[in-house]
Protein backbone atom coordinates (compact mmCIF):
# COMPACT_ATOMS: atom_id res chain seq x y z
CA UNK A 1 0.00 0.00 0.00
CA UNK A 2 2.39 2.40 1.02
CA UNK A 3 4.53 1.39 -2.13
CA UNK A 4 2.39 2.49 -4.08
CA UNK A 5 1.30 5.90 -2.07
CA UNK A 6 5.37 6.36 -2.75
CA UNK A 7 5.40 5.34 -6.58
CA UNK A 8 2.26 7.83 -7.20
CA UNK A 9 3.89 10.60 -5.30
CA UNK A 10 6.99 10.17 -7.38
CA UNK A 11 5.30 10.32 -10.44
CA UNK A 12 2.70 13.40 -9.93
CA UNK A 13 6.25 15.31 -8.65
CA UNK A 14 8.18 14.78 -11.57
CA UNK A 15 5.32 15.47 -14.16
CA UNK A 16 4.85 19.10 -12.07
CA UNK A 17 8.42 19.66 -12.16
CA UNK A 18 8.52 18.43 -16.17
CA UNK A 19 5.70 21.00 -16.68
CA UNK A 20 7.48 24.10 -14.84
CA UNK A 21 10.48 23.70 -17.34
CA UNK A 22 8.86 23.43 -20.04
CA UNK A 23 6.83 26.39 -18.69
CA UNK A 24 9.39 28.43 -18.29
CA UNK A 25 11.24 27.74 -21.16
CA UNK A 26 8.29 28.38 -23.22
CA UNK A 27 7.73 31.59 -21.09
CA UNK A 28 11.35 32.57 -22.20
CA UNK A 29 10.77 31.90 -25.92
CA UNK A 30 8.06 33.60 -26.22
CA UNK A 31 9.37 36.30 -24.64
CA UNK A 32 12.68 36.38 -26.55
CA UNK A 33 10.86 36.04 -30.13
CA UNK A 34 7.92 38.48 -29.28
CA UNK A 35 10.74 41.50 -28.21
CA UNK A 36 12.76 40.94 -31.27
CA UNK A 37 9.24 41.12 -33.03
CA UNK A 38 8.49 44.26 -31.69
CA UNK A 39 11.62 46.07 -32.65
CA UNK A 40 11.25 44.78 -36.05
CA UNK A 41 7.30 46.33 -36.21
CA UNK A 42 8.70 49.15 -34.81
CA UNK A 43 11.44 49.43 -37.27
CA UNK A 44 8.47 49.03 -40.12
CA UNK A 45 6.40 51.38 -38.83
CA UNK A 46 8.81 54.26 -39.78
CA UNK A 47 7.97 56.09 -42.61
CA UNK A 48 11.64 55.64 -43.78
CA UNK A 49 12.04 52.14 -43.51
CA UNK A 50 15.62 50.68 -43.81
CA UNK A 51 15.35 47.60 -45.85
CA UNK A 52 18.19 46.74 -44.84
CA UNK A 53 17.88 46.92 -40.88
CA UNK A 54 14.80 45.06 -41.45
CA UNK A 55 16.10 42.53 -43.34
CA UNK A 56 19.19 42.33 -40.65
CA UNK A 57 16.54 42.06 -37.56
CA UNK A 58 14.69 39.21 -39.71
CA UNK A 59 17.42 37.06 -39.72
CA UNK A 60 17.96 37.81 -36.10
CA UNK A 61 14.73 36.53 -35.12
CA UNK A 62 14.73 33.11 -37.66
CA UNK A 63 18.09 32.18 -35.52
CA UNK A 64 16.54 32.81 -32.32
CA UNK A 65 13.49 31.32 -33.39
CA UNK A 66 15.60 28.20 -34.72
CA UNK A 67 17.24 27.86 -31.61
CA UNK A 68 13.88 27.87 -29.93
CA UNK A 69 12.24 25.33 -32.33
CA UNK A 70 14.61 22.84 -31.57
CA UNK A 71 13.54 22.85 -28.11
CA UNK A 72 10.18 23.55 -27.78
CA UNK A 73 9.78 20.71 -30.42
CA UNK A 74 10.10 17.69 -28.15
CA UNK A 75 6.87 19.36 -25.84
CA UNK A 76 4.69 21.44 -27.51
CA UNK A 77 2.44 20.34 -30.48
CA UNK A 78 4.21 20.66 -34.08
CA UNK A 79 1.41 21.97 -35.46
CA UNK A 80 1.40 25.67 -33.44
CA UNK A 81 4.73 26.19 -34.17
CA UNK A 82 4.37 25.43 -37.71
CA UNK A 83 2.14 28.14 -37.42
CA UNK A 84 4.48 30.28 -36.04
CA UNK A 85 7.21 29.20 -38.92
CA UNK A 86 4.37 29.70 -41.66
CA UNK A 87 4.11 33.25 -40.67
CA UNK A 88 7.58 34.34 -39.95
CA UNK A 89 7.92 33.31 -43.83
CA UNK A 90 5.43 35.71 -44.82
CA UNK A 91 7.05 38.02 -42.82
CA UNK A 92 10.35 37.62 -44.64
CA UNK A 93 8.51 37.55 -47.81
CA UNK A 94 6.81 41.13 -47.36
CA UNK A 95 10.38 42.83 -46.21
CA UNK A 96 11.77 41.30 -49.01
CA UNK A 97 8.99 42.70 -51.60
CA UNK A 98 8.78 45.99 -49.68
CA UNK A 99 5.16 45.29 -48.57
CA UNK A 100 5.53 46.36 -44.50
CA UNK A 101 1.79 47.01 -44.18
CA UNK A 102 1.41 43.71 -45.15
CA UNK A 103 4.28 42.44 -43.03
CA UNK A 104 2.75 44.55 -39.62
CA UNK A 105 -0.40 42.42 -40.15
CA UNK A 106 1.52 38.96 -40.33
CA UNK A 107 4.15 40.25 -37.17
CA UNK A 108 0.88 40.66 -35.26
CA UNK A 109 -0.54 37.03 -35.79
CA UNK A 110 2.43 35.73 -35.26
CA UNK A 111 2.93 37.06 -32.13
CA UNK A 112 -0.95 36.13 -31.11
CA UNK A 113 -0.05 32.33 -32.04
CA UNK A 114 3.38 32.29 -29.72
CA UNK A 115 1.16 34.30 -27.16
CA UNK A 116 -1.56 31.28 -27.71
CA UNK A 117 1.30 28.30 -27.19
CA UNK A 118 2.51 30.10 -24.16
CA UNK A 119 -1.24 30.31 -22.69
CA UNK A 120 -1.86 26.49 -24.17
CA UNK A 121 0.94 25.11 -22.54
CA UNK A 122 0.43 26.68 -18.88
CA UNK A 123 -0.56 24.37 -16.23
CA UNK A 124 -3.99 25.92 -15.65
CA UNK A 125 -7.26 24.03 -14.10
CA UNK A 126 -8.91 24.71 -17.49
CA UNK A 127 -6.29 22.87 -19.31
CA UNK A 128 -6.34 20.26 -16.99
CA UNK A 129 -9.71 19.39 -17.72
Amino acid sequence: MYKELIISIVVIACIVVGNIITQNNTIEAVAQVSGQLTLLRQEMEKEDVSQEKAKKQMEKIEEIWAEKYRLMAFYTEHNELEKVQTELTKLKADIHMEEYAQGVENLESCIFILEHIKDKSALKVVNIF
